[in-house]
């Protein structure tokens, strides 16, 4: 697709949101830039990770059949509520469907829905245990039941449960090789949020068990999406092992960061395992006097989660389609980015650590390809491996994963240049920087301002 069309659709999509037309009906579009909302709890952070950027395609990768976008008007009743729904409970993912191509947006937008209803039973307090752990183990079977919904929520996004005939219509009309793959993955994690309701997180086994539920599982069902709707070879939705991995990149890498956050709201996802060695309490990490310990036990969190780049740079070496590979690559930079700024960084136990908003925007336009890719993780782990004190507890550790990183992402010991821009694509950048500063700007003041309100 030429760079020009790739503006003046990212120009439209940006104005207004228009859904992708039915199963079958293919129209392409390009990718949109926007990155996600915080975690929060369940399957939340994955779906909510940073969209792709607006950049050109790398020749390497398979691109759509037309550059058309697609009317509102081509969509049945069903589906157009699905894709309100879709931008009021997540407006960053809502642009995010708009760079996939074919029916795989539907698709994708209807396992969004599923697992955000499962994910606001699971958050709503309101609901007593026995009412919400037989909930969670049978959501799936509710796919099926067409007059199934729950009108008791007080959760903020309780639309999708008042009205998930609606979106349970528009599941079983999905083509069967897409509903086998919503319905396991609805199945799983309900089983995996129930075990969790009142279970803290103990050993470093556990950590990965509770992401695996939260987000690998995301990670999974979506490759199995990919390679189902033929964008994608079938051994990406084979190779669960890396999907795991990619989203347990994410969801470790959000844990790290908000740690604060999740203090100040009761919650603990950092195991106790390795919290333990560092303080009676893991509440005690935030207190002044224990700065320095607080720091060792985040850098070896850090250090543990650096252990899923291999598998997630041979995940993407495997896609071979623009929007795709968009989708999925840039959450992930986004992630190295965010684990460089909080690797010894004392700010992490004080308040919100964040990428520079310029930062951000360059990461979105550069990550369009494998090799560039490969370069960003290099520079990140690279500024890791700077930081490294000599007196760090993990310190071995991390310089060894390091090492590995760096083999692997460049094997040759040349860097591959992030930058080969032509014109109209730097004229479509600007557009992108003004409108990503834009809603990074408000996501910022947002943060602060209930961290503000936390502290009083």
């Amino acid at each position: 697709m030429a760079a020009s069309t790739k503006a003046v659709a990212l120009f439209k999509r940006t104005l207004a949101l228009s859904p992708p037309r039915g199963p079958g009906q293919r129209c392409s579009s390009s990718p949109l830039p926007l990155p996600g909302g915080r975690r929060r709890g369940g399957s939340r952070l994955l779906l909510q990770g940073a969209p792709p950027g607006a950049c050109p395609a790398s020749p390497r990768f398979q691109q759509p059949v037309s550059p058309l976008l697609c009317p509102q008007d081509a969509l049945s009743d069903g589906l157009q509520t699905c894709y309100r729904y879709l931008n009021q409970t997540s407006r960053s993912f809502a642009a995010v469907i708009q760079a996939l191509d074919g029916e795989l947006r539907n698709a994708v937008c209807i396992f969004y829905l599923v697992l955000r209803a499962l994910d606001t039973v699971e958050d709503d307090m309101t609901i007593n245990l026995e009412t919400k752990v037989p909930m969670l183990h049978d959501f799936h079977s509710y796919l099926y039941q067409p007059d199934w919904r729950y009108m008791e929520s007080k959760e903020k996004d309780k639309q999708v449960l008042e009205d998930f005939p609606t979106i349970s219509l528009e599941f079983r009309n999905l083509a069967k090789v897409y509903r086998d793959v919503i319905a396991d993955i609805c199945h799983k994690m309900g089983a995996g949020m129930a075990e969790f309701l009142e279970k803290k997180v103990d050993t470093q086994h556990e950590w990965d068990k509770y992401c695996h539920y939260v987000a690998g599982l995301v990670g999974i069902g979506l490759s199995r999406l990919f390679s189902a709707s033929e964008l994608e070879d079938l051994i990406v939705g084979q190779d669960t092992e890396l999907a795991n991995s990619m989203g347990l990149f994410l969801q470790k890498t959000n844990i790290i960061r908000d740690y604060l956050e999740d203090q100040l709201e009761g919650r603990e996802f950092w195991p106790r395992e390795v919290w333990s060695r560092y303080a009676k309490k893991l509440s005690d990490l935030a207190k002044p006097e224990n700065i320095d310990v607080a720091v060792q036990c985040m850098n070896e969190l850090i250090t543990n989660a650096l252990h899923h780049i291999p598998d997630v740079l041979t995940y993407l070496s495997r896609l071979k389609n623009q929007s795709v590979f968009n989708f999925c690559a840039i959450p992930q930079v986004m992630a190295i980015a965010t684990l460089a700024a909080c690797y010894n960084n004392k700010q992490v136990f004080r308040g919100l650590v964040k990428i520079r908003k310029g930062q951000a925007v360059t990461l979105m336009m550069d990550a369009t390809n494998i090799q560039a890719v490969k370069a960003i993780m290099y520079q990140y782990v690279e500024e890791i491996y700077r930081k490294v004190p000599n007196t760090d507890p993990s310190s071995n550790k991390t310089q060894q994963i390091i090492v590995s990183i760096r083999t692997m992402s460049l094997p040759n010991g040349v860097e591959v240049s992030r930058n080969h821009y032509s014109p109209i694509y730097l004229s479509c950048a600007m557009l992108l920087a003004a409108l990503s500063w834009q809603y990074l700007s408000a996501m910022s003041k947002a943060s602060e301002e209930y961290v503000q309100a936390s502290e009083n």
